[in-house]
């Protein structure tokens, strides 16, 4: 009961009026006038008469009488005369009949209940806002792998597309026995105007997993010895607690850091999210300089991840584009380009508006600029996971990698238990993936897990995949995701 009510406080501090807007708001309104979706759309009738009425440009047209603007050309037909002058409207050609509820944060928070318009509305946003960063990927591939198809028909299948319909769900693949058994996608009267087979759509944390997993393949290229290997080559690390320290120990979020940081960053000197600034900020200006290393254990942070990537981009020695080649375009054979976002000038600059120690500065390659953010669309997301379980199953260098970490996982010890969520049913953490899920001890499998809903498992054993795209956290993920990986069904 104390949690519900919790979750309910947070909900509504999170939230703003229905009645509100926010800066994409606008432009989200322009995108579905320019790609002709008038289903959302109404024609403001006002337009012509009112389009010019504004404080700098209102002539006699909108108004009345002198001193007496038209009702109709001002906010709730306030015909008065404030400090501020009249109250016009701002009138647009096209106004939404949407009902979209607005959040404080850029996402849509946890434990909310967010209703379809606002779950659209939140995908043009999660689309639209990392287009300001840089990248760091791979093109598709000239030679895409081709999946076989033999779709299912029975309880679970009937079920997904029923739950497509009525949550925020983008997408479910289930791949088994070599082929795509279950293919079911957002339809276009639900979120198909904004994402399809094509739609890059960004993996949260997911991508960490995908950070382990090009590391891997940095270890089998030579570029760095073995996950024992120490981190004390990096001139970025010194003075930190992460100085001399095993890569097996960020690998598993257990580098001693919990004085500093839990998921975020524990500073009131700029933004706690670890991806509005550089690895060299953080560890050298920021709350890791000249940090102190505690006892090693679980302690899940974001900001472990980007000095993960940025690592790998510095052992490759220049050849760091070539290495995420070989992952996605010769082995993954990926169709889309796929990439990491990687912070800029421009972004450094936009987050750190109230940044105590540095509110901007010049962002270089040699910082850590890499972000674990990344983005496939949602066949790619599967061609990297069965290229994952093709090395797992043949026995590949990178194979042997997975098979370690796996090995070398460790307790996270949540202090909330919940077995029907996809990152709490987990019980252990191994190299930046999930493992030893609930009713499937001895098996060997291994998850990506992203904030809202976002999931991979794969089943190493049985050659199972399930990857899901979604909004938000409203599905149930023990039925289609976990039960159907236990069980087939």
């Amino acid at each position: 009961m104390k949690k519900i009510f919790l979750t309910l406080i947070l909900s509504f501090i999170l939230s703003v009026n229905v009645n509100a807007t926010d800066s994409k708001f606008n432009k989200f309104i322009k995108w579905l006038e320019d790609n002709n979706h008038t289903q959302y759309l109404e024609i403001n009738k006002n337009y012509d008469e009112c389009k010019n009425c504004t404080r700098w440009d209102a002539g006699p047209r909108c108004f009345v009488e002198v001193g007496k603007p038209k009702k109709q050309c001002v906010l709730d037909g306030d015909q008065s005369y404030g400090e501020g002058g009249y109250k016009w409207a701002g009138h647009k050609k096209y106004k939404t009949n949407l009902n979209v509820k607005f959040y404080k944060s850029s996402e849509i928070p946890w434990g909310a209940k967010p209703n379809k318009d606002t779950l659209l509305y939140y995908l043009f946003r999660y689309i639209d806002t990392e287009n300001g960063y840089d990248r760091a990927g791979s093109k598709g591939s000239k030679n895409p792998y081709k999946f076989k198809t033999e779709l299912r028909d029975d309880k679970i299948s009937k079920y997904i597309k029923k739950h497509m319909q009525k949550t925020a769900l983008l997408s479910y693949l289930l791949y088994e026995d070599g082929k795509i058994t279950i293919d079911e996608i957002s339809p276009k009267d639900r979120f198909g105007i904004l994402y399809d087979n094509n739609t890059q759509f960004t993996s949260m944390s997911v991508g960490k997993s995908i950070v382990s997993y090009v590391t891997g393949h940095a270890i089998c290229k030579g570029y760095i010895d073995s996950v024992d290997t120490k981190l004390n080559d990096w001139p970025l690390l010194k003075n930190t607690l992460f100085f001399d320290q095993e890569l097996i120990n960020l690998l598993n979020m257990a580098a001693g850091h919990q004085k500093y940081a839990d998921k975020n960053l524990k500073t009131n000197q700029y933004k706690k999210n670890a991806n509005a600034n550089t690895v060299e900020f953080h560890l050298q200006k920021g709350v890791f300089k000249n940090s102190k290393k505690a006892k090693n254990k679980y302690q899940y942070t974001n900001f472990i991840t980007n000095i993960l990537i940025n690592y790998v981009w510095f052992k490759s020695e220049g050849q760091f584009q070539n290495l995420l080649d070989e992952i996605f375009i010769d082995k993954a054979k990926v169709e889309n380009d796929v990439w990491f976002l990687k912070m800029n000038d421009k972004t450094v600059k936009s987050n750190n508006r109230n940044n105590k120690i540095l509110k901007e500065y010049k962002v270089r390659d040699e910082d850590g600029p890499l972000r674990y953010s990344f983005r496939a669309s949602r066949y790619d997301y599967l061609r990297i996971a069965k290229a994952m379980l093709d090395d797992w199953q043949n026995d590949t260098c990178v194979g042997k990698y997975l098979k370690d970490i796996h090995e070398r996982r460790i307790p996270k010890n949540d202090k909330w238990k919940d077995d029907k969520n996809e990152s709490l049913n987990p019980k252990s953490y191994a190299g930046q993936f999930y493992a030893d899920y609930s009713g499937m001890r001895g098996r060997n499998i291994m998850g990506m897990v992203g904030k809202g809903g976002q999931s991979i498992m794969i089943d190493f054993d049985q050659g199972r995949i399930v990857v899901i795209n979604t909004m938000h956290t409203d599905y149930n993920w023990k039925k289609i995701s976990h039960s159907v990986i236990k069980n087939g069904t």
